[in-house]
C-alpha cells in the first residue's frame, strides 16, 4: 500500500466483508482499496453504508458497483429505508476481469470523488448525510488485498492528481499549529462550555499515554486520562494545587485499547461531569473537580502513542 500512516487498514478481508470505520468519515480523508477481479467475475459491489443491520437493511450512502456481463458499466445509487434511489450509470473500462487494481475514494464535503488506477472514473453527490457513514462494505466476485483510511493530513504517493482535497476550514474552538507530534499541546478556545465534544484519534503502541485537560495560567489539570495497556488500567484524576486528588479507575468491562490497534476517544463535557467513550462504547463519568469551565483552556496529550487526528466541537 502507498501509504504513510493510514489511520485504519484492513488486510486480505474475507469477502463479503464490512468492517466498521472509526469515527466516520471526514471531508478530505481518502479510501484506498487494492484487490483484483477473477477471470469470471460478473460484478462486485463497494458500499458506504449507515451501519451493518442485515435486517433491516443499513441505508447505503454510496454504492459502486462495477458490472461486466451484458451491459458493462458501473452502477452508483443510495439506499434509504430500504429503497434504492435513481441510478447513476457510468460505462466503465477501469476494471478488466482478470487483473488487479486501485480505487481512490476522494470524501469531499458534497460528493465523493472515486479514480481507478489513476484515472479519474466518476463523482457522486451525496444523498444522505456524511456523518451518518459508519461502515465500509465489499461483495461480490471480487478479491481484496487490503483497504486504507488516510487521513487528510497524510501524504500519499501516487495519489492521483485529479483528486484534489477540498479546503477544510479549521476547526475554531481548537488553535494549534497542526503538528500531530507528541508531546501535542492545543488551545481551547475561550475553554470549555457544556455540550462541548473533543475527539482524540489515534494508534496505541506498548506502554501508557496520557490526556489532559488543562488550567490555562498554571499547573493545574482539570481532567487527566492515563490508559495504562501493560498493567490493563485507565487511570483517571486531577492534579490541583500542586496535588494529585483521588485515582479513579473503575471500568464498565475490560480495557478498551489494544497495543498496537487504532483508537478513537470522545470527551463530552456535562454540566456536572465529563463523559468518555472509547470506539463508541461508553466507558465513564468523572464529576468535574473544576467547576468553571471556562477556565479549561489547553488540551495536552503525551507519552506511547501514535496522535493521528484532535477535534473539538
Amino acid at each position: 500500500m502507498s501509504i504513510t500512516n493510514p489511520r485504519q487498514t484492513f488486510l486480505n478481508p474475507v469477502v463479503p466483508f464490512a468492517g466498521t470505520i472509526l469515527g466516520g468519515l471526514l471531508p478530505g480523508e481518502m479510501v484506498l482499496i487494492q484487490g483484483s477481479v477473477p477471470c469470471d467475475a460478473d460484478r462486485f459491489q463497494i458500499d458506504f453504508t449507515c451501519g451493518s443491520s442485515v435486517k433491516p437493511r443499513a441505508d447505503v450512502a454510496f454504492h459502486f458497483n462495477p458490472r461486466f456481463k451484458k451491459s458493462p458499466g458501473i452502477v452508483c445509487n443510495t439506499m434509504q429505508n430500504e429503497r434504492w434511489g435513481k441510478e447513476q450509470m457510468q460505462s466503465q473500462t477501469s476494471f478488466k476481469p482478470g487483473s488487479a487494481f486501485e480505487v481512490f475514494v476522494l470524501v469531499q464535503t458534497q460528493s465523493f470523488k472515486v479514480a481507478v488506477n489513476g484515472a479519474h472514473c466518476l463523482e457522486y453527490k451525496h444523498r444522505l448525510d456524511l456523518d451518518r457513514v459508519d461502515t465500509l462494505a465489499i461483495s461480490g466476485m471480487v478479491k481484496i488485498e487490503v483497504v486504507g483510511i488516510i487521513p487528510s493530513n497524510t501524504t500519499t504517493a501516487p495519489v492521483p492528481a485529479n483528486l484534489r482535497t477540498e479546503a477544510t476550514e479549521p476547526n475554531s474552538l481548537l488553535s494549534s499549529s497542526g503538528d500531530l507530534s507528541l508531546p501535542f499541546r492545543g488551545q481551547l478556545v475561550k475553554g470549555l462550555s457544556v455540550g462541548h465534544t473533543i475527539t482524540i484519534k489515534g494508534k496505541t503502541n506498548v506502554s501508557n499515554f496520557g490526556v489532559n485537560l488543562r488550567v490555562g495560567g498554571g499547573t493545574d489539570i482539570a481532567l487527566h486520562l492515563n490508559p495504562r495497556l501493560k498493567e490493563a488500567q485507565f487511570i483517571r484524576n486531577s492534579y490541583l494545587s500542586e496535588c494529585w486528588g483521588p485515582e479513579e479507575t473503575d471500568l464498565p468491562g475490560t480495557l478498551p485499547f489494544k497495543t498496537g490497534e487504532y483508537f478513537e476517544m470522545i470527551i463530552l463535557c456535562e454540566a456536572h461531569a465529563f463523559k468518555v467513550a472509547v470506539n463508541g462504547v461508553h466507558q465513564l463519568d468523572y464529576k468535574h473537580r473544576v467547576q468553571d469551565l471556562k477556565k479549561i483552556t489547553e488540551l495536552e496529550a503525551m507519552g506511547d502513542v501514535q496522535l493521528l487526528g484532535v477535534k473539538l466541537l
